[in-house]
């Protein structure tokens, strides 16, 4: 039997909590000091930050990158970094039809 015999691909990808007023976006311009401008799927075009403790975690963003972003309740036009997607968790939302139409670049 060889490596790779029977095996399918599973990529576990988280998806946005509508519950949690999660939504998907697409980094337009990184500003620096960990802040971005981005395009979100509801069409509209936010300031989104990545918060203190995740900057880490989430890593470096540039442009084109698919994020989930939560918006601030106080003021819609500014939003949190949730997560980050690398290019082929992208590309895998993309084939399986999960991204919304805008936001299908990938």
């Amino acid at each position: 039997m060889g490596y790779n015999d029977n095996k399918t691909e599973e990529i576990q990808v988280p998806l946005p909590k509508s519950k949690k007023n999660e939504l998907f976006a697409v980094v337009d311009t990184v500003l620096g000091g960990s802040r971005m401008s981005v395009a979100c799927e509801d069409g509209k075009s936010r300031l989104a930050r990545i918060p203190g403790g995740k900057r880490r975690r989430i890593g470096r963003i540039r442009g084109g990158d698919l994020l989930i972003i939560c918006p601030w309740d106080v003021q819609d036009e500014k939003a949190d970094v949730v997560y980050r997607y690398r290019t082929n968790q992208a590309r895998f939302l993309s084939r399986r039809r999960a991204l919304p139409e805008q936001m299908n670049v990938f």
